[in-house]
């Protein structure tokens, strides 16, 4: 974007907040990272005593909590008590949506429990785990044993219930879909206190298909069967530096792992796993990830870079070497690649810890990172939660492959924001149609990347401050994210719900399919127990008065308009 097509935007006057932000580093230095690290301690001993219980034990434990789960919902007067939805701490959620929903009188149900992996079932390939199990946890159980789920997301802390329930993805997602496409049963307490399980071909498969994305509005999952892969120890990854201007750049990722004569699905042709950064407008490297044996890694002449230590370079600026070397080829062990982005949490850690990078830093409190999410977010206040609402952005939009180049220029436009993250992922055609679905018609005008099962997206992540910030100039993050989400409808792209959101009830469900959503709210006595998605994931306060009105006022109205 040329200086005559960039935006004029007015000066902003610094306010003490600005301040406050800027040396913020001292609060996460001396209260967040010590306090983490202690969290992460504790966690991991946690993880390791559940370990050491037996199959029956760790299966009794789960249906005894299951029992106060039903017990407890059963307490409810649905006249006198408020809706139902977890005791878990509103700041304790690794996503920035905005859990004001709390604030007004409600039912809370305890599932603090469900944090155990249940069963590793070898022979059936799949893991039975809680929804409070995260990433970092299975990880570390399953890739000793060379296994590891099909998608694994980069964040330890991601947790399975966040991942299913709203979204998840990962460098496999190419292959495999979102982490909801994984799932191959889900354990669902319904509102009247009935346990189910839900699979694709038994009665409750609506359920079944209507959970993804639904935010635990249909029911409270207690434990899900996830499918496992087969892994090797170490991840072989090509570094590709490409430069050229935005639509090139995004030609040249889509080419990293999409034939073009659509052999989508030769194993041959496609990686295992695919990633892009893009550092400018004219720069980026596309990274390319394959399974290979320990005996393959230590041959000579192969590089072996242990990326997980504290002291090692940022994954991103690691990776942006390759723009001054040139191509390049290492051997990563696989769970350290599965989590290279959790010490930095992507580049954001280079605005929580302006030095945090430095080699210096890295050698002596390195081991204290990442700072945990949840601590950020309880310490920041409301006048800094604002800020970051108004003046940074942390958004992915899910669109089509073939608009990814579309997609980036909308974003050095109006964002200004780099590094972008590019993940692609498969949106796979389903036998019935759920809140997030392929363009019609796909199938028949098949693209780079498309089979006629599944149409390939990508996620564009937008996570930084964007360059008018550092400017000086003002910058309306309101706004901006506004016409993001108009641009995502207007090209059928989809914006996570983790994410600070600033949709209509209207928009959203032009954005989303309500169709199975509503089907199922009524046919498992949601509506009236569970808040509605919609306005679970709204932006604002709400009031014990807007929560009843907004349960009782059914949506037809709303999406049907955006039909």
């Amino acid at each position: 974007m040329s200086d005559l097509e960039a935006p004029l935007r007015p000066k902003r006057k610094k306010v003490l907040v600005d301040y406050l932000v800027k040396f913020r580093w001292i609060l996460v230095i001396f209260v967040v990272l010590p306090i983490s690290f202690t969290f992460y301690f504790l966690i991991y001993l946690g993880d390791v005593k559940s370990g050491m219980k037996s199959y029956k034990q760790r299966q009794k434990e789960h249906e005894e909590n299951v029992q106060k789960v039903v017990k407890r919902l059963k307490q409810r007067n649905p006249s006198k008590d408020g809706l139902v939805c977890t005791a878990r701490k509103p700041w304790v959620a690794v996503g920035m949506r905005n859990v004001d929903y709390k604030r007004a009188r409600h039912f809370e149900v305890d599932l603090s429990g469900f944090r155990h992996i249940l069963d590793i079932d070898k022979e059936r390939m799949i893991a039975r785990v809680e929804p409070l199990v995260n990433m970092g946890q299975i990880s570390r159980e399953t890739v000793p044993m060379n296994l590891s789920l099909a998608v694994v997301a980069e964040l330890d802390d991601l947790t399975v219930g966040g991942l299913i329930n709203g979204y998840g993805i990962e460098g496999s997602s190419h292959i495999y879909g979102l982490f909801s496409d994984t799932v191959v049963a889900y354990e669902i307490i319904l509102a009247d206190g009935q346990v189910v399980r839900a699979t694709k071909d038994n009665e409750y498969s609506d359920l079944f298909y209507a959970i993804p994305w639904s935010q635990g509005t249909l029911g409270l999952l207690v434990s899900a069967e996830i499918k496992l892969i087969p892994v090797q120890e170490y991840m072989k990854v090509t570094y590709k530096p490409v430069v050229g201007n935005l639509k090139e750049l995004a030609q040249a990722y889509i080419d990293s792992f999409a034939p073009r004569d659509l052999d989508q699905d030769n194993p041959a042709k496609v990686p295992d796993f695919v990633e892009g950064m893009i550092y400018s407008r004219t720069e980026g490297v596309m990274m390319t990830g394959r399974y290979a044996s320990k005996e393959e890694a230590k041959q000579k002449g192969n590089k072996i870079n242990s990326v997980g230590w504290w002291f090692k370079p940022w994954f991103y600026q690691h990776a942006q070497t390759a723009l001054k070397k040139g191509e390049f080829v290492e051997y990563i062990p696989t769970r350290e690649y599965y989590h290279r982005h959790t010490r930095c949490l992507y580049w954001e850690g280079k605005l929580i810890l302006p030095f945090g990078d430095q080699w210096w830093f890295r050698y002596l409190l390195g081991w204290l990172m990442p700072p945990k999410v949840s601590l950020l977010k309880a310490t920041q206040g409301e006048a800094i939660r604002n800020y970051y609402h108004e003046n940074h952005v942390i958004q992915d939009m899910l669109v089509p492959l073939y608009k990814v180049g579309d997609a980036l220029q909308w974003v050095d436009r109006e964002m200004e924001i780099y590094p972008i993250w590019l993940c692609p992922h498969r949106l796979f055609k389903l036998p019935v149609k759920t809140m997030v679905y392929p363009e019609p018609g796909f199938e028949h005008q098949l693209r780079q990347g498309d089979t006629p099962y599944a149409q390939m997206y990508t996620d564009v992540g937008v996570y930084y401050t964007p360059a008018c910030i550092f400017r000086g100039e003002e910058f309306d993050g309101a706004e901006a994210v506004r016409r993001m989400e108009n641009w995502l409808i207007e090209n059928h792209g989809f914006q996570p719900q983790y994410a600070v959101s600033e949709l209509t009830e209207k928009n959203f469900w032009r954005m989303f399919d309500a169709g199975l959503y509503e089907q199922c709210r009524r046919r498992y006595g949601a509506v009236g127990t569970f808040m509605s998605v919609y306005y679970k994931s709204k932006k604002g306060r709400k009031t014990e008065k807007e929560v009843q009105e907004a349960e009782q006022a059914h949506l037809e109205t709303a999406y049907a308009e955006g039909v």
